[in-house]
């Protein structure tokens, strides 16, 4: 009936499960972020080599082995977030400001009355990892294709019937028990919500969705589809380490510490992407005809997981003089156990009428997934001189291709159907390997200074610089990102830079340090995927810029 823009979405397809995992869920999860003592972010985190602060105990434990009293404090960071996006000219933001408490914990230091080893220092403290709280919106003005034709896409590369997606009094597709293969959810509330539209017949249908050129048909002519689109997203929550630390020294030259980490973590995200569209190609419930009309409607989808894990790190720093230590830390990866909970829904206006379908019926639905973190490798050096100037580096190595997901120990394979060869497969193996495919190692370079004025006084300042996790064929759109679930939005970062500067005060055994942390990243929201096999047709997205200021204060006692 008219032209239409496909895309190629067979990879979207997912045979049984109605969330699963995607590439770009796997880096929400272990994305980094500068968190600590105010001292630690104010020298831009760079303290793998010198030890002796709270925060160094999730860096390179070995820094707790410099210790040479015990000490409690605790940390408390007043966060502004500002981000700004613009698509084709038009810019937005948005703000919000959040209170942490960003550290609080102890070491205690026990003498041993040895030359060779003066004292073993134990510690325990609450760190906050990484905080996800952010909020972006915008408004893409002149849209090139709606995701409409994206889910119909899905549809026609899954072959999907009127029957799979179609809710009846004795077939619900959100949860099939007939053995067959299982739609995507995001085809099914699509449907429900006549976002697509089955044309010829319903056993072997043609998908259309609501954009189409303009065309003639039987003499009349139909004007193309024209529109806007807008987005909102926020996201919600934090990695919470929980510390056990354990070191000492040797002969004063060798530091050495372990670290075992009990991490809980909690995020979540909410999102709506809506459109508004002149001349859409909408079925009419009224005569059962698809025609033109104007199409309101939005998505909002909501996701969020929730579990534990368990790290181990282990560390040493060595001060072959007085003026120099040289540091190096290894983390193991982080092995994760979380539940997840989701849904979406539809509110839309055609032809006078609103329709609101839901996923599930309206109920959340829950999946349960194991998650594995990459491997990290800290070098570090830094150079004391005297007794009023430091200066130091961290170099940190990562890398994203190493992320992984898998089954719970009590599901480790599901059933895949496939028409007459039913067999059992990793429910991952794809997700896995679009990691591989879209994401790299990264480099984290951080430099710190600290300036004793007097006794009592310091000035400190610092900057940390991460590089992109994503391939640069990703970042270019040159790769179709593939999703999963009814979530088609995604974000793509690029590089992020920290610039940081702060104050200290020393009197007897009590300190107070405050610091101040400028945070920017650099951005891509994209709608959904863009089809590589199309690039003249360009996907909704949006540039972003996010940035954090933060004012953290610090104080504690050694004794």
């Amino acid at each position: 009936m008219k032209k239409q823009l496909l895309f190629g979405a067979g990879g979207l397809f997912v045979a049984i499960g109605a969330m699963g995992q995607s590439a770009v869920d796997a880096y929400r999860f272990s994305q980094p972020d500068l968190k600590g003592t105010a001292r630690f972010m104010s020298m831009g985190g760079a303290f793998g080599a010198l030890g002796g602060d709270l925060s160094t105990l999730s860096q390179n434990p070995a820094g707790i082995g410099v210790y040479r009293s015990s000490e409690i404090g605790f940390t408390v960071d007043l966060d502004c977030q500002n981000s700004n996006s613009e698509s084709q000219g038009v810019k937005s933001s948005a703000n919000q400001t959040k209170f942490l408490l960003n550290n609080i914990g102890g070491v205690a230091t026990m003498r041993l009355n040895s030359s060779v080893i003066p004292n073993i220092n134990i510690g325990f403290t609450y760190n906050k990892a990484t905080s996800f709280n952010r909020r972006y919106n915008g408004v893409i003005p002149r849209l090139g294709m709606s995701m409409t034709n994206y889910i119909a896409g899905m549809a026609n590369t899954a072959g999907l019937t009127v029957a799979d997606v179609e809710t009846t009094s004795t077939f619900n597709p959100y949860n099939p028990n007939d053995g067959g293969i299982q739609a995507p959810w995001l085809t099914i509330l699509g449907y429900d919500g006549f976002l697509i539209n089955p044309e010829g017949d319903p056993d072997n249908p043609y998908w259309s969705g609501q954009w189409g050129d303009a065309i003639n048909v039987n003499g009349t002519n139909h004007p193309a589809t024209t529109g806007s689109g807008y987005f909102d997203v926020v996201e919600k929550g934090s990695v919470d380490e929980y510390n056990i630390a354990l070191g000492g020294n040797i002969n004063n030259v060798l530091y050495w510490g372990m670290n075992f980490d009990i991490i809980n973590f909690d995020y979540s995200l909410t999102s709506v992407w809506g459109e508004k569209l002149d001349n859409a190609w909408v079925l009419n419930p009224n005569n059962g005809q698809i025609g033109q009309t104007q199409s309101n409607w939005d998505m909002g989808n909501y996701y969020r997981a929730t579990g534990t894990g368990f790290n181990y790190q282990l560390g040493l720093i060595f001060k072959p003089i007085q003026e120099l230590r040289i540091g190096l830390a290894m983390h193991t990866p982080t092995w994760y156990s979380l539940t997840e909970s989701y849904g979406a829904d539809i509110a839309a206006n055609y032809y006078g009428r609103n329709y609101n379908p839901m996923t599930n019926d309206g109920e959340t639905a829950y999946n349960d997934v194991n998650f594995r973190t990459p491997w990290k490798i800290i070098a570090s050096a830094a150079a004391v001189l005297g007794s009023n100037f430091i200066l130091s580096f961290d170099y940190e190595w990562q890398n994203y291709k190493h992320m992984k997901f898998s089954e719970p120990s009590y599901n480790d394979y599901y059933y895949d159907y496939i028409p007459g060869s039913p067999y059992y497969a990793d429910a991952y193996a794809d997700t896995n390997a679009d990691i591989k495919e879209y994401y790299q190692q990264t480099n984290t370079i951080r430099l710190g200074a600290e300036y004793r004025i007097t006794p009592k006084f310091s000035v400190r300042a610092g900057y940390s610089f991460v590089s992109s996790p994503v391939k640069e064929a990703a970042r270019n759109n040159k790769e179709e990102i593939i999703t999963a679930g009814t979530m088609t939005n995604y974000r793509l970062d690029n590089t992020t830079n920290y610039v940081t500067c702060g104050l200290g005060y020393r009197t007897g055994g009590f300190y107070a340090d405050l610091a101040y942390v400028y945070k920017h990243m650099n951005s891509e929201y994209h709608a959904f995927s863009p089809d590589p096999t199309v690039p003249d047709v360009q996907a909704p997205q949006a540039k972003l810029g996010l940035n954090n200021s933060q004012i953290v204060l610090s104080c504690g006692f050694k004794f």
